[in-house]
């Protein structure tokens, strides 16, 4: 297991390691002595305590029952759990579809009563369209080579998904680059219909949309990668090769930090409008 390019994914997996290594200390077994009841090489303990390789199940359970310590199991397996939920690489999470992917984020959505979202690249989920997020999708499955493409069934199910928007106890704040405007994710008709929605949603009451022009003074802020924040507990990055997931507060508080300023300089109301009605009046 590599060392997490997340700080919060790597911090869990130290949490772990150390209590799996207090563990043992408690019991007051060396790194040998532990590896013979557990009947590995004493290398593979070291480097468990030293979070450089990922515990199985059945792994925390040896340690464990090595160091008598059975009512610690549970516990130890769902932190585990967690710690490698919080990096982890698109080709794990897509070996179901892309539909399931959708659908796997349905509770956290219904969960969450603050969004905010940062987009320098595309129209925020939220916001897409069936025929933007097939294309969207669709080129994911191209691109990643998946031997099933079910991006048409993972752009309903993001739509559906999506219609929390128009739920009550949501609040919606988004912030997009002009850019993501003009940027051409299908054919011209498809685009017209994504802009024509951004109109319509933008004037829905929960929803906050500000789109940093760009002509925007760049003296604090520079386009930022897309990253969704879920209350002020979790915030998601989309890179190219994974998902990270961060719930560091103090990581948390630097991408709201960032959102807020790239908030600050974006424009809203008529202003936002115009610049949507422009992009589609581009498009011929």
């Amino acid at each position: 297991m590599p060392i997490s390019p997340s700080s919060s994914a790597q911090a869990a997996r130290e949490a772990v390691a150390r209590r799996l290594r207090d563990l043992r200390k408690g019991a007051g077994l060396t790194i040998s002595e532990l590896a013979r009841r557990c009947a590995w090489h004493h290398a593979k303990t070291s480097r468990i305590e030293n979070a450089r390789t990922a515990p199985s199940t059945k792994d925390i359970r040896l340690w464990c029952r090595a160091c008598q310590a059975d009512d610690q199991v549970e516990g130890l397996i769902v932190q585990s759990l967690n710690a490698e939920s919080l990096y982890v690489e698109w080709r794990d999470r897509m070996r179901g579809g892309l539909e399931q992917l959708q659908n796997r984020s349905v509770r956290l959505f219904q969960d969450t009563r603050l969004f905010r979202v940062c987009s320098s690249t595309l129209v925020p989920g939220l916001l897409q369209t069936e025929g933007y997020a097939a294309t969207v999708l669709g080129f994911d499955a191209a691109f990643r080579e998946l031997p099933v493409d079910d991006s048409a069934e993972a752009a309903r199910a993001r739509v559906e998904r999506s219609r929390v928007i128009h739920e009550p106890g949501h609040r919606f704040v988004l912030v997009v680059e002009e850019a993501v405007l003009r940027y051409r994710i299908g054919d011209a008709d498809a685009m017209a219909a994504q802009l024509g929605f951004l109109l319509t949603a933008g004037a829905l009451p929960s929803v906050s949309l500000g789109i940093v022009p760009a002509t925007a003074d760049r003296q604090k802020q520079w386009p930022r990668e897309t990253f969704h924040v879920y209350d002020d507990t979790l915030v998601s990055v989309e890179l190219a090769s994974a998902r990270i997931r961060i719930t560091q507060p103090s990581e948390i508080a630097l991408y709201l930090k960032a959102f807020e300023e790239l908030r600050a300089m974006a424009v809203y109301g008529p202003a936002a409008r115009a610049l949507v009605v422009r992009a589609i009046e581009a498009l011929g």
